[in-house]
């Protein structure tokens, strides 16, 4: 006989993988039953590997035709009464929004804890679509997020505020717990490699994560005749509309101002090898790859934005600089590749960081809690 049934609901398997997969692993061991609904491409095997039922969902994070997203929502709907689970964990704007209107419309009564990795593109940019969009999805909030035994995961206070502020949520179905955490065991420190620097920016390749602000950077500093390599780790996301075109990262690498080296599943060894990692991101949750960063005992370069300022502590662990200014961050990473004595120092102190705030233990135990706190019946009345 088991705990009960978890549900997560996440738009890819490969997102599943890198962020989930060691917590929904601790509700299988804790005695629940654990299904992951997704679209599947490359990593279903490993999802049942661990022990997990697997059911493929086929969505697209940009789909914007209403009847094909009524179809979507109608599948969804007919999947949740079939499953019947006692929690559903959804994960990020699209599953969060679908997943809570199908919740709305179970004959049983069904729990669900909603998880916000960072406010993305509707938040995070000045396009006309996300102005459109973003005041929209607020009120779908408003209406979706609150009420009994439902519960709200946010990654950083200054989007707990953002919320708070827009009146999207009351603030008692809030519960703050920081990133995915990081396995400290797999991402572990060495000293750096010999050879030229290498900096690295490792994440989706979208212009809100501020890839551009890093390619005008290495230019900058391949002019001041800094010796250093610079490079772009990560595919683009056609599902997203900040992506940045492929053509684009082959005409950078093409010119010789970055290299690109697509999809990697070797963080670890990716993280080692570099001499500086950096994210100069518009806005984040809080991101995994600088946890990873940290864990490795690497100084970091990010910017003055929420997500990455939970992570990075000016001038303790790392240097923080204005959002969208190219010669702030160029000067950062120059000021830093050009003191190893400092950089080491900084990487010392974000791997004691990550072990004392940020490991993956803490965060799956902290979830955990959460759906416990459900399941006891303990959260309070909407």
């Amino acid at each position: 006989m088991t705990n009960g049934r978890i549900l997560f609901l996440v738009t890819e398997d490969w997102y599943f993988i890198s962020h989930r997969l060691p917590l929904a692993i601790a509700a299988r061991d804790a005695g629940f039953e654990v299904t992951v609904v997704t679209r599947v491409s490359d990593h279903g095997d490993a999802i049942r590997a661990a022990g997990l039922r697997l059911v493929p969902f086929e969505w697209s994070r940009r789909g914007m035709n209403p009847f094909r997203e009524l179809v979507v929502l109608a599948r969804l709907v007919a999947l949740y009464r079939l499953e019947r689970p006692d929690i559903v964990h959804q994960v990020a704007l699209k599953p969060v929004l679908y997943g809570s209107i199908a919740a709305c419309l179970m004959h049983h009564r069904l729990r669900v804890v909603n998880a916000i990795a960072g406010m993305g593109f509707v938040f995070s940019s000045g396009a006309r679509l996300a102005r459109v969009l973003r005041p929209i999805v607020v009120r779908a909030y408003r209406m979706l997020l609150g009420g009994r035994d439902r519960l709200l995961i946010l990654q950083n206070p200054d989007d707990q505020k953002l919320l708070i502020a827009a009146g999207a949520i009351s603030p008692d179905r809030i519960r703050l717990i920081r990133g995915s955490g990081v396995d400290p065991q797999r991402f572990s420190p060495v000293p750096e490699p010999p050879g030229p620097p290498l900096v690295v920016l490792a994440s989706r390749m979208l212009w809100d994560k501020g890839i551009a602000e890093f390619v005008d950077a290495a230019r900058l500093l391949r002019r001041a005749n800094v010796v250093a390599r610079f490079v772009l780790v990560g595919d683009t996301d056609r599902e997203n509309p900040a992506a940045v075109p492929t053509s684009q990262l082959e005409a950078w690498r093409k010119e010789g101002v970055v290299e690109w080296w697509g999809r990697r599943d070797d963080m670890p060894d990716v993280l080692v090898k570099a001499t500086l990692v950096c994210l100069p991101s518009y806005r984040e949750g809080l991101p995994k790859v600088l946890l990873e960063a940290a864990a490795c005992g690497r100084a970091l370069v990010a910017t003055d934005v929420p997500g990455c300022r939970e992570i990075v502590a000016d001038k303790a662990n790392g240097l923080l600089v204005p959002a969208r200014d190219f010669e702030a961050l160029a000067a950062a990473i120059g000021e830093l590749l050009a003191d190893p004595v400092r950089r080491k120092k900084m990487g010392e102190r974000g791997r004691s960081r990550v072990l004392e705030e940020f490991s993956e233990e803490k965060v799956v135990a902290n979830t955990m809690a959460v759906y416990r706190e459900l399941m006891a019946n303990r959260v309070p009345g909407g």
